[in-house]
């Protein structure tokens, strides 16, 4: 059970970093304009290795084959429905120009369902 709730946190953590380097730059373009692309590109490189430095460790404790409690198909669906989580919560704080719509509820409902499809035994 402690391997599965510090799998989930690793993710989460992972995630916040993978958000920002993918959209960081957009959320915070007026402070980030006066660099160039290749600037951006690798600030964002830097802030990636963040992540890798929590998903790695999440999937490898997570993982049945190294003593977790998830399969592999499980692993990635927790990933996406966790991605998709702070990717809204992103959204929501930081791109004030973006709304949440009822289209983009519909397609979360699907992706929880997706979980509970590939944790049905």
């Amino acid at each position: 059970m402690l391997r599965g709730f510090a799998t989930v946190a690793l993710l989460i953590v992972s995630n916040a970093f993978m958000t920002l380097a993918w959209y960081g730059h957009i959320a915070f373009r007026s402070k980030l304009e006066r660099f160039g692309l290749y600037a951006i590109v690798l600030l964002s490189w830097g802030i990636a290795l963040f992540e890798y430095c929590f998903q790695v460790p999440a999937n490898r404790l997570g993982s049945i084959e190294m003593g977790g409690p998830f399969t592999i198909w499980e692993l990635k669906v927790i990933q996406e429905v966790v991605s998709l989580t702070v990717f809204t919560l992103f959204v929501l704080v930081f791109m004030k120009s973006e709304a949440l719509r009822w289209n983009h509820l519909a397609g979360f409902v699907c992706l929880v369902l997706a979980v509970y499809f590939i944790f049905r035994k």
